[in-house]
């Protein structure tokens, strides 16, 4: 099957992938109010919270059927894709040529890096906590876990903060990637 681009008017495709995209964009929004909210609310009750232990802990629709993180994890990657799919006219042909691409491109890259280094800091230090708490003796809460990094006052769910940085490394990676391969002008005619 030989993919093409998506047209807006021709390709009933499109429509799917921008219906998609508004699904995922309305769980990406209710997380983050969800998510903002309940942080407030457990910074004025505590003088401090732990960054996306909140969204770890909270499932949705249902008890013990997907975390909040998860939905986050999930919408964010399928959005992603849906808006490649259906925005590629926005960068097609030689609408970012030159300078500008291969800055685009370093950027992209950087973030790659950097969002990968985290994903493998983050999963490193979480599989090193659970480790040492088997040592002691008890097994841990993994989804409990935190670690006081960067700020020692707003501590980050290790879970949490490994599943944001893998998305942010899919996308990154997935964004370069398309940077890089071959573009058709916007004149060709798809098979």
């Amino acid at each position: 099957m030989n993919q093409h681009h998506l047209e807006e008017k021709s390709d009933a495709g499109y429509k799917v992938f921008l219906y998609i995209f508004y699904v995922c964009a309305f769980i990406m929004i209710s997380c983050l109010i969800f998510g903002v909210y309940i942080t407030v609310i457990e910074w004025m009750k505590n003088g401090t919270y732990v960054m996306g232990e909140a969204i770890q802990n909270t499932f949705i629709p249902f008890e013990n059927f997907s975390r909040v993180s998860t939905w986050i994890f999930f919408s964010t990657i399928i959005g992603w894709y849906c808006v490649s799919r259906i925005g590629w006219r926005r960068t097609a042909g030689n609408k970012i040529v030159g300078m500008r691409m291969a800055l685009l491109q370093i950027m992209l890259l950087g973030f790659s890096i950097i969002t990968l280094y985290e994903v493998l800091y983050n999963f490193t230090v979480l599989n090193a906590e659970i480790t040492a708490g088997m040592i002691k003796g008890n097994v841990p809460n993994i989804d409990m876990l935190s670690i006081a990094y960067p700020d020692p006052t707003r501590p980050w769910n290790l879970v949490f903060a490994t599943k944001v940085f893998l998305a942010a490394f899919i996308i990154s990676s997935h964004a370069f990637y398309l940077s890089t391969k071959p573009r058709k002008n916007l004149d060709e005619s798809q098979v």
